[in-house]
């Protein structure tokens, strides 16, 4: 039995102090309830996850996909980050009201504003599925047969499922597809904007303090929840009510100090913490490189328009934001990995395995893992480096190369007949209706300039004159008449038949040779995995992240990034008015807060010493996914607002290491602080249940 197996590693591991990884709810029970109360926790495995009782998991929803937020109040009051809700917050500012700038208050729930598309999704149950998805799997099969099989199985599991009819259902593989979960969830659709800082606030730092300590930004923003009248999720409508959660976290106000326990509970997206050296090397060292200098001559173009134009500044907002954020972090990634040697050490790993394969004669089982990956990771490189770099390009960067590779899709379904056609175009409108929400064809064009030359030699900058495809009105109208009208007046234009020879050899070269070598590689992985478990049992196996729900535990812990150079956890209103500069679109200090700095009215929300914490540091092991994901003190109150990691620590995507490794927190005091201080809002306050539980 696959599943027997694995339970017994995690029971057999010695109970130690241990940190890093991101455990499943439901399995804490053992080694992982054992680990995190020898870090102070004073939590039980069911007070976190428990089927037939309220438990922390009910207050843990995943906003939007992306991101991870947190219940609050009996009246489904939702926090999260600024960036996770910076989207929305933006979608609602003009210049006439610009929330990004000055921030957004609703004084009662009349104020609030609905979001069209926002969802905010619960976990009811998690259960194991294992046996189920993988029976009739065998290792004879290849990797399209394998699948075949599971999809086979995945639709018996589902029609079987004890649910009730609002309830969904997601199942998900876990180590590299050696096990299955299955998830019961409830998806609440009307989430309503409630209070967001102003971005000077909220973004406080900007692109040069991103993913840097020492930290001082108050990343929040507030929702709210509405149900039907039987406290359902329902769709917008204005009977709906606000939401009665199972649980909703106490808000801490004692704080935390160096050496306290921390509990992370999100929903982490991805992770691949089991790879081979030479893949960590080919993404580093090739990878991300490339993919670095396409996003930084992006940048360099938007940033400048932005500074310039403040109709631009909002418009590009949300998007420099994102561009910029794995931009930064894949710089830090690197620099992380050199740092740390994981090279090194994967590569002795390696040895370490080998080593153990012989000795217990398994080598004709598992003996060809290693080379096979080498010889794989060495034809794979070109294409992946290519196929990333078209990705970058296409998809991340260029706006009008975007709109190129979806109308090429739309071309493409006109010869399964009208009705596909017809679907294909009205998605293809709504498309162009939202890029050009936000869009300007002289930022576009010269992002064009700066990063089409990264990708191809063959590129022409006047197409921006010519095209229908900056122009949102001539763009629809292009697309009007029958399908042969559109597809001919589409391939006389200029962007198009720029763009179309690129997108074609994207999708019958680069692609096809990209997933072809990437599913041997996968296979090859889970493969790899199951030895792993098998062959050195004694070590600590968690499994990757893929955007289910976890948890990650630790301890309030400075760092030494450098020599003679030690970070302190914990940050504190002083360093904010220390990067004061007035004006500047990164360290601007709104003169209210700079007020309140002055007379040091922190009301109850300063620490024992006067001061008041901003952000601390801990040793949870975070990715992207997390952001927003409440830090949980050791008797289950929130301290923290999970937003970012050091720089030096990025690579816990790929390594992690306790020494370095620290995820960056919002201390809650100062979330308080802004809500009740600076934005007099303190009717959400009320709302709220405060404690002090070191008291």
């Amino acid at each position: 039995m696959r599943i027997l197996k694995v339970i017994i590693l995690f029971v057999v591991f010695q109970v130690s102090a241990q940190q890093g990884g991101m455990w499943i709810p439901s399995l804490l029970e053992g080694m992982n309830e054992r680990e995190m109360q020898s870090l102070g926790s004073k939590l039980t495995a069911k007070d976190i996850y428990d089927v037939n009782n309220s438990s922390l998991k009910d207050a843990i929803g995943h906003f939007n996909g992306g991101c991870t937020s947190e219940v609050i109040s009996p009246k489904g009051l939702l926090l999260t980050n600024h960036h996770c809700g910076f989207s929305q917050i933006q979608s609602h500012s003009s210049l006439e009201n610009d929330y990004l700038k000055d921030g957004f208050w609703a004084m009662n729930f009349e104020e609030e504003i609905p979001n069209e598309g926002l969802y905010v999704e619960f976990i009811v149950r998690i259960e194991d599925v294992t046996d189920a998805m993988l029976k009739g799997v065998s290792d004879e099969m290849s990797p399209r047969e394998k699948q075949s099989q599971i999809d086979k199985n995945r639709n018996a599991v589902e029609k079987n499922v004890a649910k009730e009819t609002w309830q969904g259902i997601k199942i998900r593989p876990f180590y590299k597809g050696n096990q299955y979960y299955l998830f019961v969830t409830e998806r609440f659709e009307d989430v309503r904007l409630v209070g967001a800082p102003p971005s000077s606030i909220g973004k406080f730092g900007s692109d040069t303090d991103n993913w840097v300590w020492p930290r001082h930004t108050g990343d929040f923003s507030l929702f709210r929840i509405y149900a039907d009248k039987n406290n359902r999720p329902a769709k917008f409508s204005k009977d709906n009510v606000p939401y009665t959660p199972k649980h909703f976290l106490p808000v801490s106000l004692d704080g935390v100090e160096e050496d306290d326990f921390t509990m992370v509970f999100g929903f982490p997206g991805r992770t691949n913490e089991y790879l081979p050296a030479v893949a960590v090397e080919q993404i580093t060292q090739k990878v991300n490189p490339s993919n670095i200098a396409i996003r930084e001559a992006a940048l360099k173009v938007i940033d400048a328009n932005m500074k310039a134009d403040d109709q631009i500044r909002i418009q590009y907002a949300s998007k420099q934001a994102r561009i910029a954020n794995a931009w930064k972090k894949w710089i830090g990634e690197n620099q992380g990995i050199e740092k740390s040697g994981a090279v090194d050490i994967k590569r002795q790993f390696e040895k370490e395995f080998v080593k153990a394969l012989k000795a217990q004669g398994k080598e004709a089982a598992y003996g060809d893992i290693l080379p096979e990956f080498e010889k794989l990771y060495k034809e794979f490189e070109s294409v992946n480096v290519k196929r990333n770099n078209f990705v970058e390009v296409f998809l991340r960067s260029n706006e009008l190369m975007q709109m190129m590779f979806r109308l090429v899709q739309m071309e493409n379904t006109a010869s399964r007949g009208d009705e596909a056609f017809e679907r294909a175009r009205a998605s293809m409108v709504n498309r162009l209706k939202d890029i050009h929400k936000n869009y300007n064809s002289a930022v576009d064009k010269g992002v064009f300039e700066a990063v089409m030359p990264l990708y191809t030699s063959n590129f022409d900058a006047s197409i921006y004159d010519k095209t229908a495809f900056v122009n949102l009105d001539s763009a629809l109208k292009l697309l009007e008449g029958d399908s042969k009208t559109v597809l001919q007046k589409l391939n006389n234009d200029a962007a198009y038949q720029y763009a179309k020879p690129l997108v074609l050899e994207f999708y019958t070269n680069l692609e096809p040779e990209f997933q072809r070598i990437n599913t041997q590689i996968n296979a090859l992985q889970t493969k790899y995995m199951k030895a792993l478990m098998e062959v050195l049992p004694e070590e600590r196996y968690f499994p990757d992240a893929n955007s289910t729900l976890r948890v990650t535990y630790g301890k309030v812990n400075g760092y030494a990034p450098r020599d003679a150079i030690y970070y302190n956890p914990v940050t504190y209103l002083d360093g904010v008015i220390e990067k004061y500069v007035p004006g500047d679109y990164e360290f601007d200090v709104p003169e209210k807060l700079r007020d309140l700095y002055a007379a040091k009215d922190y009301g109850q929300y300063a620490d024992k010493n006067g001061k008041l914490p901003i952000c601390f540091l801990g040793t949870n092991h975070t990715t992207g996914g997390n952001s927003g994901s409440p830090a949980i003190d050791a008797e289950g109150n929130l301290v923290g607002l999970n937003f970012d990691r050091v720089w030096e620590g990025t690579m816990s995507d790929i390594y992690y290491d306790p020494e370095i490794c620290r995820n960056i927190m919002v201390d809650l005091r100062y979330v308080l602080f802004i809500i009740d201080k600076y934005a007099g809002a303190k009717h959400l306050i009320d709302e709220m249940t405060l404690v002090h539980p070191k008291k």
